[in-house]
């Protein structure tokens, strides 16, 4: 156990979400293991990924590259333990992103995945990134704006170029679903993402096998609706400064 971290709780905390998440696909006739758990470690210690990676976890997610890499070399002895970078990309970050992060979800515009592909190369990696896409319709939401049905045959051009980017692999798509309450239009988000993959791939022939959507709030919702990888952060470490 790592000083001052609560791994009782981790541990119990860890196991309802896993529960939950093989209760919500096995009610949709898919097998758990068809989807990956990101524990998301912002702001979070070292100790307590030290701790999650002790209880089987070997992904983790972060928001930020500069909270990121310094613990990447606290916990460099971690043997497979996977990082994906969630959170929006500035530009300038693109050469930190690449070399460091073994996936990348929140590639939103066209210069974020230009430059990805150009330090992933300098780095000698494949990088497998998810493009994100805005598809609830909020003004204020990063992600390509692909709400409406319409922009979707447009959008079929920007991801053949993505795909065509000799360092990078395009595996999915990913969302955030709005800051609310209701079901329906939790579910009518995912809805939606899994749909636009199905157009992408059926016209564009790019295979998009991943759907990262479902935060700690709504990722029952998300994996019924199709999700492949989920990111959580409050439901695993509780509240900030709780563990």
């Amino acid at each position: 156990m790592q000083l001052g971290i609560n791994l009782a709780l981790l541990e119990r905390n860890l196991g309802v979400v896993r529960e939950k998440i093989a209760e919500a696909a096995l009610r949709t006739g898919r097998p758990p293991e068809q989807v990956t758990l990101i524990p998301i470690s912002k702001t979070q210690p070292v100790e307590a990924i030290r701790a999650i990676y002790q209880l089987g976890c070997q992904q983790v997610g972060e928001n930020r590259v500069e909270e990121a890499l310094p613990k990447m070399a606290q916990l460099s002895d971690l043997q497979g333990l996977q990082w994906h970078m969630v959170g929006h990309i500035q530009s300038r970050k693109a050469k930190d992103v690449a070399p460091n992060f073994d996936w990348v979800h929140s590639v939103d515009r066209m210069k974020i995945a230009q430059r990805l592909d150009r330090f992933a190369g300098e780095a000698r990696k494949r990088l497998p990134i998810l493009l994100e896409c805005n598809v609830s319709g909020e003004e204020a939401k990063s992600g390509w704006p692909l709400a409406s049905r319409e922009n979707w045959p447009e959008f079929l051009q920007t991801l053949r170029l993505i795909a065509s980017m000799p360092n990078l692999e395009v595996r999915g798509l990913m969302t955030m679903a709005p800051w609310v309450p209701e079901e329906s239009v939790l579910r009518t988000t995912f809805r939606r993402l899994r749909a636009l993959r199905d157009f992408l791939q059926d016209n564009a022939h790019v295979a998009l096998p991943e759907l990262s959507m479902g935060m700690t709030d709504d990722y029952v919702y998300a994996v019924e609706e199709g999700a492949t990888m989920v990111r959580i952060g409050r439901a695993i470490f509780g509240p900030r400064g709780s563990i």
